[in-house]
This record gives structure tokens, sequence and C-alpha cells, in this order.
């Protein structure tokens, strides 16, 4: 297959949030018959409901500077499905992942015609297998893997992590996870196994969550480390970049401007900062690595912004606890007018993030997100109506629209900000980039 046709049949498969299937055994069997690239390099896993992607990010910045081989797979992406894969800060080259590709749906048809398994594997885990070639092929030495969903059956829980990461739990997929923060707690920090290393959690849990994580520890014998940075806020910018001191049991890294916006991601660096501290089991590396990779670190979509007139703010809350710390963000450094393009999955908790949202903003333009699973404007309307008046609304159906109509209606001066999922944001961010020919802050 070439790129086309490798992307065209993983789509096939069918969307990976509709056609999931929680379970490690079939991706286990297809990496067992590519002869277990998953065991030629090392690996660290981070799970968690917000957050895991930020600090994956910040975590491979960090072994970049330190001259470490890494690779990075993330997920979803926003434009290209060759942004999952990154080696040494790179995507994929597109020859590269359909020659990959290709190899992992030979061995995949091939076990499903001698009846080892019953179906092809799918999206997430073929994706996932396409990775472990990668990186295999490229002799990285650690995999940074973000977990696509929960952790105990998700396929990057087959590369048996040395060193695990586990961000802030909030609530997010309860039909797969269960309905309460202890159910999704329990399925995270099952990516905890016998042969860890280190366990880094983050100290901004909810405690009915932390107790499971710390029961989970208990259970499997490992003494895991509880985000204990201590964290003093030295400045701040009018547009929401934190310089902070940290201090760790071990050093003390002075005066460091996180990379991305927003004081959430104070959290988020003290979780990767502690995961390096922890890699020093494997790799040496220095001090000021550690420093120069939290500054350096950028993750497009959180709260990135796009300067102009008027500028625009992307962030992928998509859930109460992104929509709260966005809002947060918002009442703290935008004085001006907001004009919020808002499209959302219909699984979500809109209602939560429509009460957190929609009162801090001068007006709303819905859209249709292009995804199956997508909610409906009039659903998104009648939520919007009890925060905003009617001529406060518009109604778009598509992005494309949406942004037209928030670019007509935003004063020079105001700010665009397109938020509540990040497949929205994958429309959109490629447009204003390139386009508008704005320039990314």
């Amino acid at each position: 297959m070439n790129f086309d046709e490798s992307v065209e049949y993983l789509l096939s498969l069918g969307h990976e949030t509709l056609t999931i299937k929680l379970g490690l055994r079939n991706t286990e069997l297809l990496l067992e018959a590519l002869g277990h690239p998953e065991r030629s390099f090392r690996s660290v896993q981070i799970a968690g409901t917000n957050g895991k992607g930020s600090t994956a990010v910040i975590l491979d910045s960090i072994c970049r500077e330190a001259k470490i081989n890494v690779g990075l797979y993330t997920s979803p992406h926003f434009v290209t499905i060759t942004e999952r894969i990154k080696i040494n800060g790179k995507e994929i080259k597109p020859e590269g992942f359909a020659r990959h590709a290709t190899s992992v749906r030979r061995t995949a048809e091939a076990l499903v015609a001698n009846g080892t398994i019953e179906t092809v594997p799918t999206f997430f885990e073929q994706v996932t297998a396409i990775a472990f070639l990668a990186f295999q092929e490229a002799g990285v030495e650690l995999a940074i893997l973000e977990t696509g969903l929960g952790g105990r059956l998700d396929s990057t829980t087959t590369a048996n992590a040395g060193v695990v990461g586990i961000t802030q739990i909030a609530f997010d997929h309860q039909e797969y996870l269960g309905n309460t923060l202890s159910d999704i707690a329990a399925e995270k920090a099952a990516i905890i196994h016998r042969d860890i290393r280190a366990v880094v959690v983050s100290a901004h849990q909810p405690p009915e969550a932390l107790e499971v994580i710390m029961k989970r520890c208990a259970d499997i014998g490992v003494n895991p480390l509880v985000s204990n940075c201590e964290v003093e806020i030295v400045e701040i910018t009018d547009d929401g970049r934190f310089c902070v001191t940290f201090k760790t049991p071990t050093a003390v890294y002075e005066r460091l401007w996180i990379g991305m916006r927003g004081q959430h991601q104070i959290d988020n660096a003290a979780v990767a900062i502690q995961l390096a501290e922890c890699l020093r089991l494997w790799f040496n590396f220095s001090s000021q690595a550690i420093c120069e990779g939290v500054t350096s670190a950028r993750h497009a979509g959180r709260l990135e912004l796009i300067r102009g007139t008027p500028s625009i703010l992307l962030d992928g809350a998509h859930n109460p606890a992104g929509a709260k710390a966005l809002r947060e963000h918002l009442e703290r450094f935008v004085s001006v007018p907001i004009t919020l393009v808002f499209g959302a999955m219909r699984d979500k908790q809109l209602a939560s993030m429509s009460e957190l949202l929609f009162p801090v903003v001068q007006k709303a333009i819905l859209t249709n997100v292009h995804n199956p699973r997508a909610a409906d404007v009039l659903t998104l309307r009648s939520l919007a109506e009890s925060h905003l008046a009617q001529s406060q609304i518009d109604l778009a159906n598509s992005s494309d629209e949406a942004l037209r109509i928030a670019l007509e209606k935003t004063p020079p001066t105001g700010l665009i900000c397109i938020t509540g999922s990040l497949y929205l944001l994958g429309e959109l961010r490629p447009r204003i980039t390139e386009l508008l020919n704005r320039e990314v802050a």
C-alpha cells in the first residue's frame, strides 16, 4: 500500500472511538506475529483523563534535549495520521508509515486466515503496532506512550512499560470506563504491573481516585511517587504563560518558563520532571536537559494562541475538567469580548461543559463536527439558550462556516476561542494557520 491507500484501509476499519474494542489479546497476538517490536526499546506509559498528552510532550522534549533517541506515540491526530508517531521530534514519513501499515495489515489478515484471531485488529490496535515497528526500525531507546483510552485494556499497555505516569483523573468515557471516579481510576491504575520500576502520580487527584491508585500500588508492591514538587510561581505573562521554580526531593529547577499556557500545565510539567528523574534508572542526563525540555515543549491545540485581528485561541477542552481549566484561563487572562466556536461529541457531558463556558462569552457559534459521534447543533443550541440570549447564538452547518461567521462578527480587538473537541480543532487549525497566514504564539 502507498500512504493514501494505507490511510484509506485504516479508516475502513471504522472510526477509532466507535469501533473500539478494549482488550489486549488481539494486539498481543499481532505483536507476537510481528516479532515483538515492543521489546526492542524501553518505554514510559502515561495515562489519565486530562494532561496525559501534554505531559508526554513535555517528557519527549526533555528526552530530546538529553540526546536520547526517543519515540512519541499520541492520539488523536489533528490533520494527518503521521502526527501520532514522532521520532526525535519529527513525524514519521508517509512512505515509512505506509510500509509499516502494509506489514501490519498482511500480518493481521494472515492471523484471521489461520484462525488465530476472529477479526482483524481495530484502527487503534493496528496504528499502535505501526508505531512499535517504526520505533524498532529507528533504533529508539525510549518510547513515550500516551494511553488511548483507560489503561487496563488499552493497546499501549502491551509494551509493558517500566515507568508509568498517571495525570489528573476526571469524568470522561464513562460508557467504557465506569460511572464513578473510583471505577475510572481503577482502569487507569491497572497499567501499574509487577515489573514496573517507577510510578509517578499527579498530586491533583480526587481523593477517591488517589485511594484506588495507592491501593493498586500496594497490591503490586510498588512505592509510588505522588508528585511532590514544591512549586513557586515566579512570573506570569499577560497571555497566561507561567514562570515557575520546581523543587523535587532531589533537585531545584529555577525560573522555568513552561512552554504551554495555563496554570494547569504546572502540574503536567511537575509530573514530566519527576518522570524524567525516574528515567535516570536507565539514562544519564543533566538537570539542564530537564530545564530546557520544559521550556521548549509545545503542544498544538492546548491554549494555543494565534495572534491577529482578532486573535484566535485553540483549546482541546472536551470534558468538564478541561472546560473548567479553559474558563479559569479566560476569566484570568482575557479582558476583550470572546466569541466561542463550539462543537463537541454527543457522548460528552455537554450540560456541564456548557455551564462552564457559555456564561463567560459574548457570542457563541455552534457547529457540526465532521465526526459520526458529533452532537447536532440543535442540541447545542438548547444548552446555550440557558446562558445566552438568542441574538448571541449562531448556528453553522460546518466548521468552515462557523469560522467565517466568527471572523465576521468578532471585533478586531476581540478573541475567537475554538473548543469543545480536538476533532473540531483538527478541522480548523490548518485553515487558520495556512489560509490566514497567522502567527502561532
